[in-house]
């Protein structure tokens, strides 16, 4: 199957273009047998380097394989290892920079699906969306353009993908390094005609950050959830006798439960996680008073934020 998948992708790469018909052979190839491969994968990426343009059905499926690929390649599913990360940042990096938007796309989309990515690759793809949206051209697979003079509705929503994704720094939270990267942006587009929904982007972005909270342990690296995994596959049975005898012991087990472990102590509610993270710390404080006196001056967004944050606007 690989070879005959290859020799597709090979075939399809000689004259710069890929058909709709083509991208259906690659496809019923790819996941005949239900699998991407690596050696299918560098193919694909092979196929997309030659590429003159880049159609919607080869867009498609050149980001559903490669998300497939490394997100479910191994288990455990939803999980990128840092072998799978570094061959993907190797794949894209090639020359330096992202080639095209088709490998943006697939960038966001592992971040965005995956459980959890390796730090490596969430700087990585942090980097190259900042660059991208200040310096690259050309359409988006949801519509609309990258713009190098100005930050595009387009960017706007693939921002918001990334900095909220569930595989991120901070998991459908913002973190520092989402925060730091859009005052970047902020400060080097404040001359830009931008689109209205950066303004509301980074309010929202920085506001999360400041006055958000995130679950702690929200997420498990890749190799706890492989160790668990193996664990409740290992031992599906012996819990199932266990909580079985326990079902019937009941009274036993509650007696016996508060002689050993003692009482329980109440961990904080959702509510109260929230309440607390309401609160800027002075840490926080610090952290926004340099990002404030970075350029020695406080432009218009900042003085909106800051009356966001007092409960003023």
């Amino acid at each position: 199957m690989t070879t005959h998948f290859t020799e597709l992708a090979r075939r399809a790469a000689t004259d710069g273009q890929v058909t709709a018909q083509e991208v259906l052979a690659l496809r019923r190839q790819g996941w005949g047998d239900g699998i991407v491969t690596r050696e299918e994968a560098e193919a694909l990426f092979a196929l997309n380097n030659a590429l003159d343009m880049h159609g919607e059905e080869w867009a498609d499926f050149f980001v559903e394989a490669i998300a497939e690929f490394v997100l479910n390649g191994t288990e455990p599913r939803r999980q990128c290892d840092t072998r799978e990360a570094e061959w993907l940042i190797a794949q894209v990096d090639h020359d330096g920079r992202v080639e095209s938007v088709v490998e943006l796309e697939t960038l966001v989309r592992i971040v965005e699906r995956a459980e959890n990515v390796p730090d490596r690759l969430k700087s990585y793809v942090l980097e190259q969306v900042e660059r991208e949206v200040l310096t690259g051209t050309g359409p988006t697979r949801d519509g609309g353009e990258l713009s190098a003079t100005h930050i595009s509705t387009a960017e706007c929503r693939i921002l918001r993908r990334l900095i909220f994704a569930s595989g991120g720094f901070g998991p459908a939270a913002v973190s520092r390094f989402d925060a730091e990267m859009l005052f970047r942006l902020k400060d080097e587009t404040l001359a830009d005609e931008n689109a209205p929904e950066w303004d509301e982007l980074f309010l929202d972005g920085v506001a999360n950050y400041l006055k958000g909270f995130a679950f702690q342990n929200a997420q498990l690296d890749h190799d706890r959830a492989l160790e668990l995994q193996s664990f409740i596959a290992d031992n599906k049975a012996n819990v199932g006798r266990f909580f079985g005898r326990m079902a019937r012991d009941v009274p036993q087990v509650r007696n016996h439960l508060g002689k050993v472990f003692g009482k329980k102590t109440s961990a904080p509610t959702i509510a109260q996680q929230a309440e607390a993270g309401e609160a800027v710390t002075d840490r926080e404080q610090e952290w926004l008073d340099r990002m404030i006196d970075a350029d020695g001056e406080i432009d218009d967004l900042e003085r909106r934020l800051l009356a966001r944050l007092v409960g003023t606007a």
